[in-house]
């Protein structure tokens, strides 16, 4: 068995699981620890935790956010026995800590961790925390967060940031001196984005010069906003619609401006970019924390912010898209302020205090 042997509790969503592979990857590397997840069948993590290369261990426990009463009340039934299963994890595992990442499983492994006094640690990448953290930030034993606002709802806890490929923070400069905008809802596609973009398209390439836009609308509304572009008139020259983007950090490299939604990790890409924003929250997300996301990066200078229900809105999209690209100044700042918002060793110094905990 090896010295150091984490279990690490959580997922659901990529914001969730992304993170808390690149941690493992650390502990791995760095401290040649043992780790074991936690999560559950219905979360990003049953693909992505196997496909990396570590164990996965399912436990059945469902959601409390933004569903129905019926679903609730059988998540509080299902609640006790979901603990139970992760208390009989760590006897068998024996974890030196216990690593919360937010997400459905995240809630009973640290209440299972906490009730069998194994060291746990909480991570919350988002500046408001999920309902799981809330409850245990302050009986954790130590606590990452990305953002500042956040580490009042913990004991003992440290800025670290959240881990962001290397890449994104060694982009090679943008080839050419026309401006480009990226548009990305995150890998669905964002409908609202799909919708919006065509019906100003025609006239946001008259208002900047030379501007080209490469938007990605999600697999399934591919050619519905690929035809509503070629309707609107625009010069198919300076536009493209993909469906899926891979190589984001390449996109990013040549974007001059990003318009995205504001989950936590596409706001650690921008920052760690150095990348200036336009955020358009997902308000339908859990307490409302990509407003939160978004609001940070604009109270560092590093975004702008819309609301998404003021898209529709005549000549709302339109001019903000062209008050930042005829801009160039402002542009060059709000990047400028992304950067300070970027943690390059946040996996490291999250292991690192994982180690030191388990000690």
């Amino acid at each position: 068995m090896s010295e150091l042997r984490v279990l690490i509790a959580g997922g659901g969503t990529g914001g969730h699981i992304i993170p808390a592979l690149a941690v493992a990857r650390e502990l791995v590397a760095r401290h040649s620890a043992e780790v074991l997840f936690v999560g559950t069948a219905r979360g990003m993590e049953s693909r992505l935790v196997p496909d990396a290369g570590f164990n996965l261990h399912l436990v059945d426990v469902g959601q409390l956010k933004n569903v129905s009463m019926l679903t609730r009340l059988r998540t509080l039934l299902d609640l006790p026995r979901s603990i139970v299963a992760c208390m009989r994890l760590i006897r068998e595992f024996k974890p030196n800590v216990v690593f919360g990442v937010g997400g459905y499983a995240s809630g009973p492994g640290m209440a299972a961790a906490l009730l069998l006094k194994v060291p746990t640690m909480a991570f919350e990448p988002n500046a408001m925390p999920g309902l799981a953290n809330r409850l245990v930030g302050k009986r954790v034993q130590a606590a990452a967060v990305n953002f500042p606002s956040a580490a009042k709802w913990f004991q003992n806890c440290e800025v670290t940031g959240i881990p962001v490929r290397p890449e994104f923070f060694n982009l090679s400069q943008p080839t050419g001196t026309t401006p480009h905008l990226l548009v990305f809802g995150g890998s669905q596609g964002a409908r609202i984005f799909n919708t919006n973009l065509p019906l100003i398209i025609a006239a946001l390439l008259d208002a900047v010069p030379g501007l080209t836009v490469l938007h990605q609308s999600g697999a399934r509304h591919a050619e519905s906003t690929q035809a509503d572009y070629a309707a609107s008139g625009a010069d198919p020259e300076r536009w493209q619609v993909r469906p899926f983007l891979d190589d984001m950090p390449a996109r990013f490299a040549q974007a001059g401006l990003i318009m995205a939604r504001s989950g936590a990790s596409t706001v650690a890409e921008l920052a760690a970019a150095g990348k200036p924003s336009l955020l358009v929250p997902f308000a339908a997300a859990a307490d409302d924390h990509q407003k939160r996301n978004a609001e940070e990066m604009v109270n560092a200078g590093a975004a702008v912010l819309l609301d998404e229900r003021e898209l529709p809105l005549p000549g709302k999209l339109l001019d903000a898209l062209t008050s930042l690209f005829t801009s160039p100044a402002r542009l060059a700042g709000m990047g400028a302020a992304a950067r300070t918002q970027a943690h390059p060793d946040a996996a490291e110094r999250i292991a690192r205090r994982l180690a030191t905990l388990a000690k």
